[in-house]
């Protein structure tokens, strides 16, 4: 189905609305459950949004896919899905997430298999079309350099080895509109572009046009605004001493009371912590924004300058303006790749003279390592956490050395803690408490490809 108009017949105008509710459950993959759940039961939802991907996220969701093809989906999907799915049913939300990550059609079908454990019938609809990697042809023709341009050009062309079965497009609202066209009450996707997910329901209830491009930007402001989840409650936002917040351990997540003219009231559920005031909005409006007068996105060019918030209340802050101007060409694809592996080594030193037996320790491990390892970084950290109640009040009481270097292998990398762990016997005096870690490091590098090449697919199940 493709989405250069959205047209309605009379039916579908007269069940249009004037005003939906969308709440944002999750801003990242990490993040709690419980904001979802008090949105679901006490918030009055139409639509749930779990915003749970970065870039990184999604290279990392490919590679448990290419170990697992039946994963690669969001690790917390399932506990997220199991306890939010009777909410959902009870309250009539639909759920749109790109907790699909790598892997939404094997997402949906755990979402089904969950159905029908708790013994209800759903439909679900996955959004797939985003993975580009087996696409990947890189001429001059329908390629361009986001940033990086030596590198990615390089990395795609003579560097395919390095890449980490990885490249996938923002996709926009297109998919999205057709599964909520077929009554999907959960829709989860791969790769979409944070607001769109907030978009296109908005299209959908609303009867928006796909080329009103100053509806739409209006529209990608609020999902913008909603897609951070607790920044706008206050969470990211929250400093002690100038900005401060209460009732932290019980941080609300927001919802938006959304118009059909594009403007929104932006609130939280009475009685969760955290605040939602001009300079939440503000900073969170701010946030990932390198250009206010030009915003790409899938879907539109957004316009974030004529923007206005007004606080109405406790907790609720107005949204109105902005606008925007067609949408852009391309999709921005990231690409995963294998960049380095990283070895790293802990060990704390405390009492007299623990910042000169750390110094000592760390400029024998430097010695010892340079010949090796072009990168190198040390840290001296602590204050307090050998000794938290102690009567010790001298300067630096202890001090945790802490060693980390890029590495070409994974045998490399060990050495790092290696190292470290052979300061026990080796020397200065008194350290303990080693830690060593080694991680393969994914970088990510992003190109612009032409739109036309890349087609969004919806697939729905049921049971």
């Amino acid at each position: 189905m493709k989405f250069q108009n959205v047209v309605y017949n009379l039916h579908d105008y007269l069940k249009m609305k004037n005003k939906i509710r969308i709440g944002c459950g999750a801003g990242f993959s990490g993040d709690r459950i419980e904001p979802a759940i008090v949105l679901a039961e006490k918030g009055e939802l139409d639509y749930l949004v779990l915003e749970c991907l970065a870039e990184r996220t999604i290279a990392l969701a490919n590679k448990r896919k290419m170990a697992d093809s039946t994963k690669g989906y969001d690790p917390l999907l399932e506990r997220r899905i199991e306890t939010l799915l009777p909410h959902l049913l009870k309250n009539n939300i639909r759920l749109i997430t790109n907790m699909g990550a790598a892997n939404p059609i094997e997402g949906a079908k755990k979402i089904i298999e969950i159905a029908k454990k708790q013994g209800v019938n759903i439909k679900v609809a996955a959004v797939s079309g985003d993975d580009v990697i087996g696409d990947l042809q890189i001429t001059n023709d329908d390629f361009r350099v986001f940033n990086n341009e030596n590198f990615a050009y390089d990395l795609i062309q003579n560097r395919k080895s390095q890449i980490v079965n990885s490249a996938n497009a923002y996709l926009g609202i297109e998919g999205i509109l057709e599964a909520l066209q077929a009554d999907a009450q959960i829709i989860i996707t791969g790769r979409v572009a944070d607001p769109s997910l907030f978009l296109a329901p908005m299209i959908h209830e609303f009867g928006w046009q796909t080329d009103d491009f100053d509806l739409l930007g209006k529209g990608t402001v609020i999902g913008h605004l909603m897609e951070c989840a607790g920044h706008i409650t206050g969470g990211y936002f929250a400093d002690p001493i100038k900005k401060p917040v209460e009732n932290m351990e019980n941080l609300g997540h927001p919802f938006a009371d959304i118009f059909s003219d594009g403007s929104a009231i932006i609130s939280k559920v009475e009685g969760t912590g955290g605040i939602i005031n001009l300079q939440t909005a503000k900073e969170q409006l701010l946030y990932e924004v390198i250009n206010p007068n030009e915003y790409f996105t899938p879907d539109v060019i957004a316009d974030f300058t004529s923007v206005k918030l007004e606080e109405i209340g406790k907790n609720q802050i107005k949204v109105s303006g902005g606008g925007g101007k067609t949408k852009p060409e391309t999709y921005k694809v990231s690409v995963g790749y294998k960049a380095f592996w990283q070895g790293e080594g802990e060990i704390s030193y405390a009492g007299y003279s623990a910042l000169e037996r750390a110094k000592l320790a760390g400029e024998t491990l430097e010695k010892r390592l340079k010949p090796q390892f072009d990168d190198i970084q040390v840290d001296y950290i602590g204050q307090n956490s050998v000794f938290p109640n102690s009567k010790f009040q001298y300067q630096n009481s202890e001090v945790r050395l802490r060693i980390a270097a890029k590495a070409q292998t994974q045998a490399e990398a060990a050495l790092i803690g290696e190292e470290v762990e052979a300061l026990y016997t080796n020397g200065p005096a008194g350290g303990g408490g080693v830690r060593k870690y080694v991680n393969e490091v994914i970088g990510i590098v992003s190109v612009l490809v032409d739109r036309n090449k890349i087609k969004p697919v919806m697939t729905l199940f049921s049971e």
